[in-house]
């Protein structure tokens, strides 16, 4: 009886020791965790590498932890270790699907092909980035349809950013009858583009004839935009210019075929 005491006073201290540890590591764990949310440096970090660093910033802190408190109530760091490694090497097995996605995570962090706030072009699936996460990256769809995008796939798909250089360029086309006064067309539109609000003076916008199709000559609309105007000047662009050449009386033909019987 004696013995089993000493054992369990010895034995119960240890577990004692090592359930203080866990108390206070957790608690110092929230505290660091807060005091690096509220600092300087982590505040101009970019919103989705600031998370992924905090989250794995306290995945370390618990591992430490965990170590600490296994060290305090006497269990051989050597075996917990290898029990850990054993552990990792099956659970990596298990969900390499996941660690696939995580590489993928970490490689879009690092390499920045964009950022929250983009809007992207990502194999047939386009929309504003909201969030680059560990395993998944999320848009949302111009129709505000929510997608998550596992990262491994995004190493191995081509990704059109169409928000990092901040301006864009539109070309709107019309079609016109081969009656029509290639300078009369050329006027007509460059004013649609003089009246036309959020358009660029740099690059200088441009009128060209680009194409003698079946039935009509196209003319093309080049000018330059902020990104974030992109889908605004385009529509006004194709509702003036269809006002602006009706009012000039400029046909706009459809395709059309003439037979002629002998």
């Amino acid at each position: 009886m004696d013995v089993f005491i000493q054992v369990l006073e010895t034995q119960g201290m240890k577990l004692f020791g090592g359930i203080i540890v866990i108390v206070v590591g957790l608690f110092l764990i929230h505290w660091i965790m807060k005091f690096l949310t509220r600092g300087d440096r982590f505040v101009k970090i970019e919103p989705t590498l600031k998370g992924f660093l905090l989250n794995l910033i306290k995945l370390i802190l618990y591992v430490v932890v965990i170590l600490t408190a296994a060290s305090v109530m006497g269990i051989p760091l050597t075996s917990f270790v290898t029990i850990l490694a054993s552990a990792g090497v099956a659970i990596s097995l298990a969900m390499q699907g996941a660690l696939s996605n995580f590489v993928g995570g970490m490689t879009m962090l690092l390499l920045k092909p964009f950022k929250a706030g983009d809007y992207v072009k990502i194999g047939d699936t386009e929309g504003t980035v909201r969030s680059i996460g560990v395993f998944f990256t999320e848009l949302t769809m111009p129709d505000n349809r929510h997608i998550s995008l596992p990262n491994s796939n995004l190493t191995n798909t081509a990704i059109v950013n169409y928000t990092r250089e901040g301006t864009r360029r539109l070309d709107v086309s019309f079609g016109v009858s081969y009656d029509s006064d290639i300078d009369r067309v050329k006027s007509v539109l460059a004013g649609v583009i003089a009246q036309t609000h959020g358009i660029l003076p740099e690059p200088a916008p441009l009128v060209k004839l680009t194409a003698c199709g079946d039935s009509s000559l196209t003319f093309m609309m080049r000018v330059w935009c902020k990104a974030s105007d992109y889908w605004d000047v385009n529509w006004n662009l194709l509702e003036s210019g269809k006002r602006a050449l009706d009012g000039a009386g400029i046909e706009i033909p459809y395709p059309q075929m003439d037979v002629h019987v002998k």
